[in-house]
């Protein structure tokens, strides 16, 4: 018999009392879902038998009271926020329903289609709710839905695409994760050529969410479902910066794992070094590990050759293939253990095969493993003689070859030499080989100039000591400027006997001063001399008095060319040597000292000359005793005055070493002056500095750490503070100047006496926000501006004030005494402004409970015996009471003239007393002028100074 067909009343008996207990079953485990699923499309097709006949046509009822039906289970989920497990698996329940009916039915216009259209419009008119929590579900259910719904018409394509779009730049982070999400679903399908005018292609749409948007999690959505293509590769490689660590490995992981890059090479060389960079140098673990199974992912697609893998980096010119490389032996031990050098891999070098040599030599030596090393490398005297074949290449390329290959051959004789300084010397006959070897080579006008100072580190290693090393360099100079070149090789010298004596008789007679074309020639021989004595120099450590030998190359070399005017590299070159040797002899750089100080004020123009000089100075007030090394130049006093000079150089490059040296100088507390830590907060947070990376980079790591390091620091931080502040809030609505609210709250994080370090014998100050909190009352009773009145009160809620017991009775009581009198004389006009003070001070009087019995009389009269009192009270006495209403009050009418220099609006003034606060809004004096009073000082001395003989 056939099937009875339902009635009308199955709909209303039979069909509420069936579907939600299959929701109510889904609802509990994924287990029965796809059980579940089928049953529920059994009612569906029962269902759609149902027909009602009408004038019009036939009704579907039984659709309809399906579709309300299952739309209504729907709706109980959309209320329910992110992370419940319940409303998480009805999703994934009606997604699979979908997918699954679609799967049956894929014909248009059928019971499918008009069930799938209908609840996907349903959802679609949520997307606008009011509700975060439904905007996330809908949106999370038609994310979910893309993939099953099969064709849809143009139409319901455009609203759904509209939709997802408006929802990608939703104010909730979640409801934009699953809008980018069915983005990516969509972008797989879409076309940009039939794109209507005006459409923004999907793709770019997830790139700005990828780069541009604030929630982590939307960053990692996009990075998720964007594929590898060449437009998106750069921009996922910039993620490999991205402040979540999660997202940078998921990078490494995902995006640059092997599943996603079949190749490496569809990188450039600069980006997989700037992967590689990245990747190896984060500061987080599990991002380095991510990055090293990348490299080893691109090790298997090389098919685990190591110097295939080697060839997709530019060894010769980059440090990155170094990092690479060390990462893949640790990773890959078998890659280790695999390495074989035998000769016939010797006889034909590569830059490749000469880095992987040299690289595998320091690793070997760096963890112990030298058994390796000596089964893989061969003897000295062998290596020896292959440095000889390889530099005679070298030598036999014209200066018309093409200049990548001697740069290469270079490399590899570079790479060579390198490798011969960590091999074992017990075997004479090797030991004699390389000592020939390495004095011919740098005795020999053609060597590169980049392989002296490695010439240089084999002979220190075979050499017996510093003096030997030095008596040997000294008799190579003076043969190269007395026979032009032309040297003749002696006897090498034995760990038990020395044959280096005084310098060779000279063999030839000088050129005529007179000929130009010997002068060049002269001038060339003695710039190589330069370069082989700098080598020298950044190699030994003994005192200049054991090295008597040296002496004659001082004289005869070294200032000389300090004195040549004509050849400008000589000069340079030659003052490099003189502060090397200075560096090691405090004596010479005491006499020295006031030459450099001439040559750093006749560079004139000469920008890389200023650098150059300015790092000796720097380095010789590190290296040495202040006091001892100016003690024939200056006075100790006048070193911060020379100091501050430096920092106000006009070239980013020179101001940027200018800056490093002084930083250190500073952490090293070496220099304690207020007035030249002043210069660098000015410089940190100045506009014209923003561009300058270097002097940035140096000085975000710098002032933080030297606050953190001790108390001290921190009170000479709060010393400067009122100036520093007013200096920015005078000139706040200059273009590009930064926020003083952004400066301010720097600061005040950099004085947390919490965040100071405990140090054995160092007590940590406690009260140093409680100054602080003195200080900024005092300006705000002195600032006019209603703005900046504002932006100091908002900092009393980010002060850690210490406990009753760490500090004494007095600042408390000041705190109270200028909270009354500000309140008094000097009322804040706005509501935020009273409200910050109203706060802190019911939190100072709940903190410091003998504040309760405060008398201002008793207060006032400690003055006589306390000097701190009197001035508190004498800078309360002297701030004028207000006397135009509050509303009457604008900001400051009148800015500091803008300057072209930026030294003038960064100058400030080294004898300022910064706890002597202007005494009243009338009498305080304009920051600028200050500025430039202590500028035009600052200038005089200095410049009498380094004009001084």
């Amino acid at each position: 018999m056939a099937p009875t067909r339902p009635s009308v009343d199955y709909l209303t008996e039979t069909l509420p009392s069936v579907v939600p207990p299959i929701f109510d079953q889904a609802q509990g485990t994924t287990a029965n879902h796809r059980k579940n699923i089928v049953q529920l499309r059994k009612i569906q097709e029962k269902c759609a038998e149902i027909t009602e006949k009408t004038p019009k046509g036939e009704k579907l009822v039984g659709e309809r009271a399906f579709s309300t039906l299952f739309i209504d289970m729907v709706n109980r989920i959309l209320p329910v926020k992110k992370g419940v497990g319940v409303a998480d698996r009805i999703v994934k329940f009606v997604a699979g329903y979908v997918t699954y009916i679609t799967e049956q039915d894929a014909e248009d216009d059928t019971m499918t289609s008009r069930f799938v259209a209908k609840l996907l419009k349903h959802l679609l008119a949520g997307m606008e709710a009011k509700d975060k929590n439904v905007r996330f579900r809908v949106t999370l259910l038609v994310a979910s839905l893309i993939n099953g719904l099969g064709e849809v018409d143009d139409d319901m394509y455009q609203l759904l695409r509209h939709c997802l779009i408006e929802r990608s730049r939703d104010k909730e982070a979640v409801v934009r994760v699953q809008a980018a999400v069915g983005l990516a679903k969509l972008q797989s399908g879409e076309d940009e050529d039939d794109l209507e005018e005006g459409q923004e292609p999907l793709s770019q749409i997830l790139l700005d969410l990828l780069r541009y948007d604030p929630a982590v999690e939307v960053r990692r959505a996009a990075v998720y479902n964007l594929p590898t293509a060449p437009e998106t590769l750069p921009h996922l490689l910039a993620r490999t910066r991205d402040v979540d660590p999660i997202l940078r490995r998921t990078v490494f992981m995902g995006s640059l794992g092997a599943a996603h890059l079949p190749d490496a090479r569809v990188l450039s060389i600069a980006q997989r070094e700037n992967v590689v960079q990245n990747g190896l140098g984060d500061r987080d673990p599990t991002v380095r590990k991510a990055a090293a199974a990348m490299l080893g992912g691109w090790l298997d697609q090389a098919d685990g050759d190591v110097l295939q893998l080697l060839g997709r980096f530019d060894v010769v010119s980059s440090n990155v293939a170094e990092d690479a490389l060390i990462s893949v032996l640790v990773t890959r031990p078998e890659v280790f253990d695999n390495i074989e050098m035998e000769d016939a891999w010797w006889a034909s070098l590569t830059p490749e095969k000469a880095f992987l040599a040299r690289v595998f030599t320091e690793y070997c030596v760096n963890n112990n493993k030298t058994n390796r090393l000596e089964e893989v490398m061969p003897v000295v005297t062998a290596l020896a003689f292959k440095i000889q074949d390889e530099y005679n290449k070298l030598v036999g390329l014209s200066t018309d070859e093409d200049e990548d290959k001697v740069t290469e051959q270079a490399f590899i004789v570079g790479e060579l030499l390198r490798v011969a300084i960590n091999l074992d010397y017990a075997d004479e006959i090797g030991r004699r080989k390389m000592f020939q070897l390495a004095r011919e080579m740098i005795s020999q006008g053609s060597l590169p100039e980049t392989l002296i100072p490695r010439c240089m580190d084999v002979l220190s290693k075979i050499t017996d000591g510093e003096r030997d090393l030095i008596r040997l360099i000294v008799d190579v100079v003076t043969e190269l400027r007395v026979g032009d070149g032309d040297v003749e090789t002696q006897e090498p010298a034995t760990p038990s006997r020395s044959t280096l004596g005084s310098p060779s008789r000279p063999t030839r007679a000088p050129a005529p001063s007179d000929d130009p074309e010997a002068r060049k020639r002269e001038a060339l021989i003695d710039y190589r001399c330069l370069l082989i004595c700098t080598s020298l120099l950044e190699r030994v450590n003994s005192p200049w008095q054991d090295n008597t030998v040296f002496h004659g190359l001082l004289h005869d070399v070294i200032i000389p060319a300090v004195r040549n005017k004509e050849e400008l590299a000589l000069r340079d070159q030659g003052l490099i040597c003189l502060g090397l040797c200075c560096m090691i002899d405090q004596n010479m750089a005491t006499d020295t000292f006031v030459l450099f100080m001439q040559q750093m004020n006749a560079a004139g123009d000469d920008d890389e000359l200023r650098g150059k000089v300015m790092k000796i100075v720097l380095d010789l007030l590190m290296v040495h005793d202040i006091a001892t090394l100016v003690a024939k130049t200056m006075s100790v006093d006048a070193v911060p005055a020379l100091l501050s000079h430096m920092l106000q150089q006009d070239v980013p490059e020179v101001l940027g070493v200018a800056v490093e040296g002084v930083a250190k100088l500073m952490l090293a507390g070496m220099v304690t002056d207020a007035t030249v830590l002043q210069h660098l907060v000015l410089l940190y947070f100045h506009a014209d500095t923003a561009d300058n990376q270097p002097l940035r980079q140096c000085l975000s790591y710098f002032l933080p750490v030297y606050c953190y390091s001790s108390s001290e620091n921190q009170l000479r931080m709060l010393e400067v503070f009122p100036l520093v502040f007013a200096n920015f809030a005078q000139n706040e609505e200059e273009e590009d100047a930064t926020p003083v609210a952004q400066i301010g709250l720097m600061m005040v994080d950099w004085l947390d006496p919490h965040k100071a370090v405990e140090r054995p014998g160092a007590v940590v100050d406690l009260n140093v926000h409680l100054d602080l909190a003195i200080t900024i009352f005092k300006l705000i009773m002195t600032e006019e501006g209603r703005d900046t009145r504002k932006t100091l009160t908002s900092y009393l809620g980010k002060l850690n004030l210490p406990d009753s017991a760490e500090t004494d009775a007095w600042r408390p009581k000041a705190v109270l005494a200028l909270i009354n009198a500000l309140k008094e004389k000097q009322p804040l006009s706005d509501a935020v402004s009273r409200n910050s003070l109203s706060k802190f001070q019911v939190s100072l009087l709940k903190l410091y409970p003998e504040l309760e019995g405060y008398d201002e009389e008793t207060f006032r009269a400690e003055g006589a015996e306390r000097e701190d009192t009197k001035e508190l009270w004498g800078f309360i006495d002297d701030v004028e009471e207000i006397e135009e209403a509050p509303e009457a009050r604008t900001r400051r009418g009148s800015r500091a003239p803008s300057r072209s220099r930026r030294t003038a609006s960064m100058s400030v003034d080294p004898t300022s007393d910064s706890d002597a606060a202007p005494v009243s809004r009338n009498r305080k004096p304009r920051p600028e002028t200050v500025a430039e009073e202590t500028e035009d000082d600052e200038s005089e001395d200095v410049e009498g100074l380094l004009d001084s003989d």
